[in-house]
């Protein structure tokens, strides 16, 4: 897949999982991209990995399902950067 069909899938599964993910979230567009095009990654690699039972670093394609795994490993990608980011309360 070339660069800019990963740019255009990460803009739209990052905007797609900020707007489910509750709360408010930071960032602007730079953000939403790499969080989504993270969130490809993760999706994809955990979508190989209980498919197949091996764990390897693949991305999802550009088509209706790779999306749907790419918003899933965008969501799961904002909640573990709000698990880092969170400043505990004293």
């Amino acid at each position: 897949m070339n660069l800019l069909a990963w740019i255009v899938l990460g803009i739209i599964a990052g905007a797609i999982a900020k707007a489910i993910y509750p709360g408010r979230q930071g960032g602007g567009i730079l953000a939403t991209m790499i969080l989504g095009i993270v969130g490809a990654f993760l999706g994809g690699s955990l979508f190989t990995f209980f498919n197949t039972g091996t764990l390897a670093l693949t991305g999802t394609t550009f088509s209706i399902p790779g999306l749907f795994v790419a918003v899933i490993g965008a969501l799961i990608a904002i909640f573990l950067w709000g698990l880092f980011t969170r400043s505990s309360a004293v």
